[in-house]
C-alpha cells in the first residue's frame, strides 16, 4: 500500500511541525490533516478517513488516550500510534488496554519513527526494545504476577509469544525458528485468537506477564 493517511494530534502547533516535517520526505505518509486535541482528532476521522493517527498523550478536552479509546469503538480499522515525552510504563499498559497499536518516545531519533512506523502500517509491528525492557521490569518487580500458565498454547506457539515478548519482527523469528514468514503471520493469529487478544503489542505485554521471555 502506498500513501498511507496520516492525522497528527497535538495540541502544541510547533509539535505538528515538527511531526508533519519528519513524515514529508517519506512518499510512504501522506499527512491529511491536523488536530489540536482529542475530541477534534475523533472528529476529523470521519472526514478525513486516516489509516493512522498519531495521537500525543497530553492533549485538552479528550487526552490521547480518551481519545484513542473513542477512535478504536467507532473506527476499529484506523491504527493509533500515542506519542509522550514519557516512558512511564503505565500510560504504555493503558494505551494497550484501551485499542493503540503502537507507542512512540517523541526523543527518539527520525529514523527510528519512520522504521517503527513502517513496521507497524506492515503488520510486522515490535515494540522497541528500550519499551520491552520496561515492561519486563515492571512485571518482574510484581509482587503477586498473574501466574496462568498459557496451557492452550502448543509449544511452538509459546516459542513465538516469546519472540515476541523480545522484540522480534516476523522475519527475524522465522529465520530464527527456520519456518516460513507466512507460517510464523499464522501461527500469531491463532496466538492472537486462542488468547482473545487484540494486536502484538497486547501479546507482547502478555508475554511479560506471563513470564515467556527469552532466557538469555
Amino acid at each position: 500500500m502506498n500513501g498511507y493517511r496520516v492525522l497528527i494530534a497535538d495540541d502544541h502547533p510547533m509539535a505538528r511541525s515538527a511531526i508533519r516535517s519528519l513524515l514529508d520526505p517519506d512518499p510512504s505518509f501522506e499527512v491529511v490533516g491536523e488536530a489540536e486535541n482529542g475530541e477534534q482528532a475523533f472528529q476529523l476521522c470521519g472526514q478525513l478517513q486516516p489509516d493512522l493517527i498519531l495521537m500525543d498523550i497530553n492533549m485538552p478536552k479528550w487526552n490521547g488516550l480518551e481519545a484513542t479509546r473513542e477512535v478504536k469503538k467507532a473506527y476499529p480499522h484506523i491504527k493509533v500510534v500515542i506519542l509522550s515525552v514519557s516512558d512511564d510504563v503505565g500510560d504504555l499498559i493503558t494505551a494497550i488496554q484501551f485499542g493503540a497499536q503502537g507507542y512512540l518516545l517523541k526523543n527518539l531519533e527520525p529514523d527510528d519513527w519512520i522504521n517503527y512506523l513502517h513496521a507497524l502500517l506492515g503488520e510486522d509491528s515490535e515494540l522497541s526494545r528500550e519499551m520491552a525492557n520496561r515492561l519486563l521490569h515492571r512485571f518482574r518487580q510484581d509482587e503477586e504476577p498473574d501466574g496462568m500458565v498459557p496451557e492452550i498454547l502448543t509449544p511452538r506457539e509459546r516459542e513465538i509469544v516469546m519472540y515476541v515478548g523480545a522484540g522480534k519482527t516476523n522475519r527475524e523469528i522465522s529465520e530464527a525458528l527456520i519456518i516460513a514468514e507466512n507460517t510464523v503471520k499464522n501461527h500469531l493469529k491463532n496466538i492472537l485468537d486462542k488468547l482473545q487478544l487484540a494486536n502484538r503489542v497486547q501479546l507482547a505485554a502478555y508475554a511479560v506477564r506471563h513470564h515467556l521471555i527469552m532466557k538469555k
